[in-house]
């Protein structure tokens, strides 16, 4: 029964980072899962608070680097305040149409039609718009690295 424990636990590791390509599988969701398997099924212990509380600090940190990033780059690229908000609005509908791609051309679309709705020029509005594309890309490197961080904090603590 262990090893079926752990096979889920791998598979929801897995997951997690195929959530980095296909947005639509949750991603730290299905990390959190496989931390709660073992929790509840391997070990009669505590992982220990200290585990517990960074985990949830590098939760936080994962939900929010998609927007985070979305939104620097955007301004960065010399997008509008408003470009930089409809970026954040465009990677969280973007994720729910047409995964993966629409994580990056929601975003993409929307600050291009919102920059020339500012009244930018069309090479602007695409400079600001290639700026969430960057974001995108960033936010999905952080991604990988803090969710490979919280498995080998995992591996480490058990």
């Amino acid at each position: 029964m262990e090893i079926l424990w752990w096979l889920i636990i791998i598979i929801c590791f897995v997951l997690a980072f195929a959530g980095i390509i296909f947005p639509i599988i949750p991603s730290v969701l299905v990390m959190w899962v496989g931390f709660l398997v073992y929790q509840f099924t391997l070990t009669s212990e505590n992982i220990g608070t200290i585990f517990w509380i960074a985990m949830a600090i590098l939760t936080v940190i994962l939900i929010a680097s998609d927007i985070i990033a979305n939104s620097y780059f955007v301004k960065k690229y010399g997008g509008s305040k408003a470009g930089e908000r409809i970026a954040a609005v465009g990677v969280i509908v973007g994720s729910f149409i047409v995964p993966p791609f629409g994580i990056i051309i929601v975003p993409f679309a929307l600050v291009i039609i919102t920059e020339l709705l500012q009244k930018k020029s069309l090479p602007e509005a695409s400079k600001a718009a290639f700026g969430s594309f960057i974001g995108f890309l960033s936010g999905n490197l952080a991604k990988i690295v803090i969710q490979l961080m919280m498995v080998i904090w995992f591996f480490i603590v058990v």
